[in-house]
């Protein structure tokens, strides 16, 4: 095991979006980027930032918090109206690491798989994980391979064998036909 860790820590991370104001009172309607919404109601500041890094965030008191269908309703001290709430959409909603919430033994943050090799059960690697698209069904691992480019696996239950951080490595077993040479082996 490496005696410094692969990654930096970020300073914040994504809770959601500001999608639009909710309302005339200077409610927001926010996207839910995180598997617990319903914590974001026992913190008292929240992030704002145009930067999904939070380079340029700025602090939030929270007024009120609700869940409404799947987005989170946040009402802030400062944010008075609708117009006020109006001017920050499209900004990223960020929690500070100090706040998020400690994770199961078996959970990680997705920062911290970022630069993983990944590699087939029978050992073949594939190639390092570059990024992860969320896209609400289930996560999409962009593995960068060397010879082959981005290769996307759909990772769930089925495809993700096991996620070693000790050794830096993610197993998989993506169903056939995700692979390049899954298709040369048909031709």
């Amino acid at each position: 095991m490496p005696d410094t860790p692969r990654f930096d820590q970020p300073e914040y991370l994504v809770l959601g979006r500001v999608l639009r104001p909710h309302g005339v009172r200077g409610e927001l309607r926010v996207s839910t980027m995180t598997d617990y919404p319903e914590r974001v109601g026992e913190l008292e500041t929240l992030y704002l930032s145009r930067d999904i890094e939070g380079k340029d965030a700025k602090p939030y008191t929270i007024e009120t918090v609700r869940l409404h269908q799947e987005y989170i309703l946040i009402k802030f001290k400062t944010i008075p109206d609708r117009n006020a709430a109006d001017r920050l959409r499209d900004l990223y909603v960020l929690i500070d690491m100090e706040h998020a919430v400690p994770l199961d033994d078996d959970e990680v943050y997705l920062y911290e798989l970022i630069g993983l090799t990944v590699k087939l059960e029978d050992g073949t690697v594939i190639g390092t994980l570059s990024d992860i698209m969320e896209t609400g069904a289930n996560d999409v691992y962009i593995v960068n391979s060397d010879k082959h480019g981005s290769i996307l696996i759909p990772a769930h239950d089925q495809t993700i064998v096991e996620i070693d951080l000790d050794n830096e490595v993610i197993i998989v077993a993506p169903p056939h036909g995700t692979l390049p040479w899954d298709e040369a082996e048909e031709g």
